[in-house]
């Protein structure tokens, strides 16, 4: 019996006695030569993507800790699957350790990866180390402006319930597939690719071109429009960047295959010319995959050739919604998967947390009744959608928003598409805006007030509101019998709504 005499410490503990699991590490490297036998470090483990990007690497063979600043409860979900994680940054980069992997929002100036440098480690960003985990694996790619978590929650969980055993990692806790990753075969078990590579699913986020690092024989191109204006120059830039996304796809002959929007993805720009297999998705009935929606019931239909696809309803609300679900039925299709079990699996879908998620009711004083709901949308589109979407499924007295704008560059850049994005919204009430990435001179350049006038000047009921203690105690007052409440942002602001929910009964059914 083999017995330990080597250990990988860090500040948290031992990673893990290496020698005494020599023979179950070697087993996972002849498994997967990617990650087996691997010794990674992440900085900046605490993200959903980090997280479940360190889960697979595990699974897959490889020994892994990391650092972060997220708390305890990080700490202690990671620490169930032998993944130790350091509260803080120790002073120096574990000894032991041949590979470093760190999320975007680490500056390239932190010790550790200065350390791992000086040391000869391998050292990955979030987005090169997804791009490795496709290796070998058939890999799908879901990109888009809008709509990438909850259109790969989707398809993840249509893949499941198929029995397609796929591994995928989605940037949103979902609670339909157990949380945000998971680790599925290493071929695919059924279908009409029965023993091909497994299926390996993930976002791919444009931001700083990162979905370059991606390696997908599938990809998926949802609607491309200005974003991230902080690292592109122009919407031609954006253009390009999707261009240079969709050329990694393999050749038709090798699998390669890209569903683009037919409307809305800039389509003729992006996929001209492409090597791939590229077929078109959307409500025009020149798409290759023409999408219908009976509004009233949910109904989606999808039809290829003339001929019926697909039919289900959808317990998501809003004609993006049923886009969505449409593109993860098809490339769920594209996989392989039966056809009575796909639907069956999409009409069963709740959706990702904090997209259009209904937190619950409440009845303040006077019997007003107040419906809570909470959202990630922080693009002029997605704002529009999704309170288009919530008047349309709930009509409520007033549709009253919370609204945190994310980036002070974003909110410049895109200020007049904000201002008109907020038609369906009753009252609109805006905190200060979350300050992320960019620079203090980005700061001076653009504040809450300044949405607020342009708010005003096109006839909304707007105001600015800080601190959020300050919006719940406006709401208290404010709401009425019937308002619905939406809060929506990419910050901190997902508390006002909880805060709010938390302070009266709840509402019986």
């Amino acid at each position: 019996m083999l017995k330990a005499r080597s250990e990988v410490s860090t500040p948290c503990g031992t990673i893990q006695s290496l020698e005494t699991q020599e023979a179950a590490m070697a087993a996972a490297r002849t498994r997967d030569p990617v990650f087996g036998m691997r010794r990674a470090w992440f900085v900046g483990i605490g993200g959903s993507g980090m997280r479940g990007l360190a889960s697979i690497m595990k699974a897959r063979g490889a020994t892994c800790a990391g650092t972060d600043t997220e708390g305890k409860s990080v700490a202690d979900s990671l620490a169930k699957e032998g993944i130790a994680v350091h509260s803080g940054d120790p002073a120096e980069l574990p000894r032991g350790i041949d590979l470093v992997v760190h999320s975007a929002a680490v500056d390239h100036n932190h010790p550790h990866l200065l350390a791992a440098q000086d040391r000869g480690i391998e050292v990955l960003t979030y987005a090169e180390a997804l791009g490795r985990a496709m290796e070998g694996r058939t890999g799908v790619s879901i990109a888009g402006t809008h709509g990438k978590s909850t259109t790969t929650a989707l398809l993840a969980h249509a893949l499941m319930s198929c029995g397609l055993d796929p591994s995928f990692i989605v940037g949103a806790h979902c609670p339909d597939i157990g949380g945000g990753a998971r680790t599925g075969a290493a071929a695919i078990p059924r279908g009409d690719r029965s023993g091909q590579a497994g299926i390996m699913v993930a976002e791919a986020c444009e931001f700083n071109r990162s979905f370059h690092s991606h390696r997908p024989t599938i990809a998926l191109i949802n609607n491309v429009e200005e974003d991230h204006l902080d690292c592109y120059a122009s919407l031609d830039e954006i253009v390009q960047s999707f261009r240079e996304f969709a050329r990694r796809l393999p050749a038709a002959a090798d699998g390669g295959q890209l569903l683009i929007g037919e409307q809305g993805a800039h389509r003729r720009a992006v996929a001209s010319g492409l090597d791939c297999q590229v077929s078109t998705f959307g409500w025009s009935p020149g798409a290759d995959y023409p999408v219908q929606m009976d509004t009233g019931s949910n109904e989606v239909v999808v039809t290829h050739r003339g001929a019926e696809i697909l039919r289900f309803t959808t317990e998501l609300w809003g004609e993006h919604n049923a886009l969505n679900a449409a593109a993860a039925g098809i490339i769920a299709l594209w996989l392989g998967a039966p056809r009575s079990p796909l639907e069956a699996a999409l009409c069963a879908f709740k959706g990702v947390d904090r997209r259009m998620q209904h937190l619950g009711d409440r009845v303040l004083p006077l019997g007003r009744r107040v419906r809570i709901f909470d959202d990630y949308g922080h693009h002029p589109t997605e704002v529009e959608k999704t309170l288009r979407a919530l008047k349309s499924a709930h009509s409520p007295k007033r549709l009253v928003c919370v609204f945190q704008p994310h980036q002070h560059s974003r909110t410049r850049f895109l200020l007049e598409q904000f201002a008109q994005s907020f038609s369906n919204a009753d009252v609109v009430i805006v905190p200060h805006i979350y300050f992320v990435r960019d620079s203090e001179i980005e700061r001076t350049r653009v504040s809450a007030g300044d949405l607020v006038d342009r708010l005003r000047s096109k006839g909304v009921c707007a105001m600015h509101l800080y601190p959020f203690e300050a919006i719940v105690e406006q709401l208290e007052v404010m709401c009425q019998d019937g308002d619905l409440v939406v809060v929506m942002g990419a910050g901190p602001v997902w508390t006002v709504g909880r805060d709010f929910l938390s302070r009266g009964s709840a509402a019986k059914e």
